[in-house]
């Protein structure tokens, strides 16, 4: 598998991540493993996961794989903190108290003493970014993080960000959702960390597993759609936008006689902009798609068809 540099930093991971959003909650820890000895079989090291996914689940699923036949050297993780656990439900909370209590409890887990990347999961609208910073600072100063960056963070505060870490550790790069179905990030966030010497990270490359085709007929019983706690994820790309761009690739996938999941992902890894893309399965069998696709790019005249149809609408300023 390729690796690329993130960013103008020194850090170079597989062009894919393998997600963990789902590990010990849909997906067992004997499908998990399966997942990451076909990841690493194919060349992929990098991991992503997340202090709140499975409420620490998935990290301690990954540090029991460390506490196993798994060598911390064959794998990079990139966890995420800054969404602090209520009565109520989560709450974006990037304040320094939380983000490294939050830090320490995910070495825990993991069974590590330190993550290849941090990053701040989603962009706080009441803690100043100076103080989110500063953790940051304390993360890579200390050693418990090699590099740092931000998550789902809109394109003046990647920016602004970036800038106030003049003479601090760099944020090595921005974590962002981006599918066929999700282009937003190129109005500002990507122009914002190609100015900043930040890295791009995908997420959700399938469309939340929409551009799969899944979705077309209708939604089947033990897909995430019809989860209780996934549903909600799934729904906003099920209307006839969506559709319209699903049955595009379709046709596309069809004319190489490639899966729609290939095709899609395919078309995620020929953007120079972004460094690596997250996928994530429930299954090891839904993971073998994915990874076909980091074996031939996808040819010109369909991406270009894919980009015309799946084109994201620009308006004043950013319209030329």
């Amino acid at each position: 598998m390729e690796r690329r540099r993130v960013g103008s930093t020194g850090l170079e991971v597989s062009r894919l991540a393998l997600g963990t959003m789902t590990w010990s909650r849909d997906t067992s820890v004997e499908e998990a493993g399966a997942q990451l000895d076909l990841f690493l079989d194919a060349g992929g090291t990098f991991l992503d996961t997340a202090a709140s996914y499975a409420e620490g689940g998935a990290e301690a699923t990954i540090g029991a794989m460390l506490g196993g036949t798994l060598s911390r050297s064959d794998v990079q993780i990139c966890t995420k903190a800054g969404i602090r656990r209520t009565r109520t439900g989560g709450v974006i909370d990037s304040s320094r108290d939380t983000m490294l209590a939050t830090l320490d409890a995910s070495l825990e887990r993991l069974n590590t003493d330190y993550v290849d990347l941090w990053l701040v999961h989603a962009f706080d609208t009441v803690t100043p970014l100076e103080e989110t910073l500063h953790a940051l600072e304390i993360a890579v100063n200390s050693g418990r993080a090699r590099y740092v960056g931000v998550s789902n963070f809109p394109g003046w505060a990647t920016a602004r960000i970036a800038t106030m870490a003049t003479g601090r550790p760099a944020i090595a790069a921005t974590q962002c959702e981006y599918s066929l179905l999700e282009r937003g990030i190129e109005r500002e966030v990507v122009p914002a960390a190609e100015a900043t010497g930040m890295g791009v990270i995908g997420w959700a490359p399938l469309g939340r597993g929409v551009l799969t085709g899944k979705y077309l007929d209708a939604i089947p019983a033990d897909s995430r759609a019809a989860s209780e706690h996934l549903a909600g994820f799934v729904d906003p790309y099920l209307g006839e936008r969506s559709m319209t761009i699903t049955r595009a690739l379709a046709t596309a996938a069809d004319g190489l006689d490639w899966s729609m999941q290939q095709t899609a992902l395919a078309w995620a890894l020929t953007k120079d902009h972004i460094a690596a893309t997250t996928i994530g399965a429930r299954t090891a069998a839904q993971l073998v798609p994915s990874l076909k696709a980091t074996l031939q790019p996808l040819p010109d005249a369909i991406m270009d068809a894919l980009d015309e149809v799946s084109a994201p609408p620009l308006g004043y300023p950013e319209r030329r």
